[in-house]
């Protein structure tokens, strides 16, 4: 079970590393020297241009799959999608005033979309994960 360690030169160098534990030899790396940086218009990158990697999927559904249950009747028969629509409705009525600290406008305004905002974190990572076989 000893593992063989072959010499480190410097800290550019590549190390070969073997062990009983694992299968097939590691690469030790500097993770300060880029791999493969690009230059565009004599600047260097890190990131692709596109580091986003926008879909419009990931916006469809995850909008559908937080409508679906925040529009379930879970809050004394009324759904969270609901009770914030209609506080934007009662908000409106009396629309230059602007909404009061204690409205309950504002609990539903931050619930609702924070819970959107998981929805689509959550489908970003699961969808591009998916996409780019990580799981």
């Amino acid at each position: 079970m000893a593992a063989s360690l072959g010499t480190v030169v410097g800290l550019g160098s590549t190390t070969r590393l073997t062990s009983g534990f694992v299968r097939s030899g590691v690469n030790a790396r500097n993770p300060l020297r880029l791999a493969c940086p690009s230059v565009r218009g004599g600047k260097v990158t890190c990131f692709e241009r596109n580091w986003l990697r926008t879909d419009y999927n990931v916006i469809g559904f995850g909008l559908i799959g937080w409508l679906a249950p925040s529009s379930i009747p879970a809050i004394n028969g009324n759904s969270l999608t609901g009770l914030f629509f209609d506080s934007i409705g009662q908000e409106l009525a009396h629309f230059p005033t602007p909404p009061a600290l204690t409205s309950q406008f504002w609990l539903w305004l931050v619930t609702w979309h924070l819970g959107l905002f998981i929805c689509l974190t959550f489908g970003q990572i699961g969808f591009k994960g998916r996409t780019e076989d990580y799981f």
